[in-house]
Parts: structure tokens; C-alpha cells; sequence
């Protein structure tokens, strides 16, 4: 055989092996936005299940949301996921339900917060949320809060005593801790605090790409020396120094955490943006949010689509990673994890 021949049967077995661990594995992505208004909204869904993503954990409240404008959009949320289930949606309110939906051939998608703004100040609101399928939450958004320090305040604050209150609160009733965009102090606060394992849903490595969104290594194997995980983003200008999204760029960040705490640590939170124009607007109109590190003059930014998941997958496959650390970061990982933390609903 010749050495072409033998390098195109290597490669043909390799996207098999992509295919079918890609395929049977249950694949959760932890973070999509899913604000009230985003563009797109109608079409985005079905690119995650034509990708084989099987759960997708959607961002229903924002730190710039109020308490009334989040439990209507919940609300109206929760209504449309009941009107989509006959056309293969289903909001997922345990692991079981998402292994449901996988072996029925339907996407499942749960809730999440991206900042604590949505409680008003009032720890209590936890129970509720959860009760209405939030699942996990973060504290803070790049900015400061009643709760901690954003990534991006000048200050390094630790935690409030509120922020304190929230990490006990959502122990008590199983709703994961989220350290994404959230102050550095504050995210070791939360790690030392919290009883159960804590995850960074959407964070990238800083000793790659020295953003402030993104994490340094004390974080890093903070949480995962508790239990915890890492979801890696696609973003692109938390992913290189080009600001362009690739797999190869997302791989990067995940060997780079595979290598550091082990692949039983690691998962995937893609952050698609889908309404590219919106997205770019609200950067250039809140600069204290989104101070530096990037794109400028409201130029759209590179993000990683579903549709780019698979590649992701070959690149562990290709790099010998063996199938169960493929199967752990696709989903598995936050399965365990989601088994480990979430309690039953009467509990709340």
C-alpha cells in the first residue's frame, strides 16, 4: 500500500471514529444566550440538533434584567418549548429528561442566568427560579453587583455577605454555581465557600490568550481540586490573539485544560451568538461592560457555530484522546455533575 493510500485509510478511520463517538455520545452544550428579542431565535434551534447537540442550556436571564421582565420571559419561554415538543424540543428539567430526549431524538434544553440581578437582592428567589427550570447561575456580569465583582471591575473584591447568602442558598436547593464573568477574588470566594463542585460554564484559559474574560490557573485547578468543570467557549476573541473562531483555536483551550486538571474537568459551552449584528451594537453602546479585549467600532465578531462542533470532536479524536475522555467533555462531564448537584424539585 502506498503512502497516500495508507494516509487516506488513516484519516477515513478517524472521521469514522469522529462520526460514531460524536453520534453516540450525549453532547450538552452549557451556554446559549436567549434574551428577550435576539434575532434569530426562530432558526438557531434546529442548526443545534441538525449538528447532533443533544442538550443546549439557554441563558434566560441577564444582569440587566429585572425581576418582572425575567419571570415573563421565563414565562413566555416555558409556553413556547410546550408548544415545540411535538416538533422535537423538550425542556429538560433533570439528567433523566435529557436522556429521554436523547434516546427519542429530541434536543433537550434547559435555563440558566448569566448574573444574579434577575433575585432583586433577595436570596429566596432562588427556589423559585429553580422551580421554573433554572439550573445554573452566575453571579456576576463583567461588572459589579450586590452580589461580587465582575471579571472586568478595576477592584478584585470578594464576595458580599449576599453573595455568601446566594452560594448557601443555591447549595440548599441544587442549583449549580457559575464563576463565569465573575471577579477573581470573588470566583475563589465562591469555590472555597460552596459545598457542592462549582463550574465555570463558558471560560477560557488566560495563559493562552490573557483576556480578562477568560481564567488564570489558580481558578482553574480551584475548581477543579472541588469537583468542579470548565466549559470551553467559542468565542473568538477569548479563544485567540486573532479573535478568530476555529475548532483548532477551541481545541487549544481544551488541551491546554485537559492537560492541566484532566479531561474529567473539562466541557463544552459554546456561546454561540447568532444575532452578530445586536451583539455588536450593545458592545459599542456599553463600554464599561465590555471595556477592552474586543472587536472595536461595532465590527462583528467570530464566533464558533454548532455546525462546528463535530470538527472540535475529530481534533481530540485525531490527538489520541481515547473515547471516554471524548464522551466526558462532549456532555458526560456535566451529566456527572448535573447527577452530583441538582435535587429534586420539592426540595426547593
Amino acid at each position: 500500500m502506498s503512502d497516500v493510500a495508507i494516509a487516506e485509510a488513516a484519516a477515513d478511520e478517524v472521521q469514522r471514529r469522529t462520526d460514531a463517538l460524536h453520534d453516540a455520545a450525549v453532547v450538552c452544550d452549557l451556554t446559549l444566550p436567549w434574551g428577550p428579542g435576539y434575532a434569530n431565535q426562530d432558526t438557531v434551534l434546529a442548526r443545534f440538533r441538525q449538528s447532533g447537540i443533544d442538550f443546549v442550556s439557554l441563558t434566560i436571564g441577564l444582569d440587566r434584567m429585572s425581576l418582572e421582565q425575567t419571570i415573563r420571559h421565563i414565562a413566555a419561554e416555558r409556553a413556547r418549548f410546550a408548544a415545540l415538543e411535538p416538533e422535537g424540543y423538550v425542556l429538560a428539567e433533570s439528567v433523566e429528561d435529557i436522556l429521554k430526549a436523547k434516546h427519542a431524538g429530541k434536543l433537550a434544553v434547559g435555563f440558566h442566568f448569566q448574573g444574579s440581578n434577575p433575585l432583586a437582592g433577595d436570596p429566596k428567589m432562588v427556589g423559585l427560579y429553580y422551580r421554573l427550570g433554572v439550573r445554573h447561575m452566575l453571579f456576576a456580569y463583567n461588572q459589579r453587583n450586590m452580589a461580587a465583582d465582575g471579571c472586568h471591575e478595576d477592584s478584585d473584591c470578594g464576595l458580599s455577605r449576599y453573595g455568601r447568602a446566594l452560594v448557601r442558598e443555591m447549595n440548599r436547593v441544587g442549583m449549580i454555581v457559575d464563576c463565569t464573568h465573575t471577579g477573581h477574588r470573588s470566583t475563589m470566594d465562591i469555590v472555597e465557600l460552596s459545598a457542592d463542585p462549582v463550574m465555570f460554564s463558558h471560560s477560557n484559559a488566560w495563559s493562552l490568550v490573557p483576556h480578562d474574560r477568560n481564567i488564570k490557573d489558580d481558578q482553574i485547578d480551584a475548581c477543579a481540586a472541588r469537583g468542579g468543570l470548565i466549559g470551553i467557549n467559542g468565542v473568538g476573541h477569548f479563544l485567540a490573539e486573532d479573535m478568530v473562531a476555529t475548532p483548532e483555536a477551541m481545541f487549544r483551550h481544551v488541551d491546554y485544560m485537559v492537560s492541566r486538571i484532566g479531561w474529567q474537568h473539562v466541557s463544552i459551552g459554546i456561546d454561540h451568538v447568532y444575532y452578530g449584528e445586536q451583539m455588536a451594537a450593545r458592545r459599542a453602546a456599553n463600554p464599561d461592560t465590555f471595556p477592552k479585549g474586543y472587536p472595536a467600532g461595532g465590527r462583528l465578531a467570530s464566533y464558533l457555530a454548532p455546525e462546528d462542533l463535530r470538527a472540535v470532536t475529530g481534533l481530540m479524536v485525531r490527538h489520541g484522546y481515547p473515547d471516554a475522555a471524548v464522551r466526558g467533555i462532549l456532555g458526560e462531564n456535566f451529566l456527572a455533575l448535573a447527577r452530583r448537584v441538582w435535587k429534586p424539585v420539592a426540595t426547593a
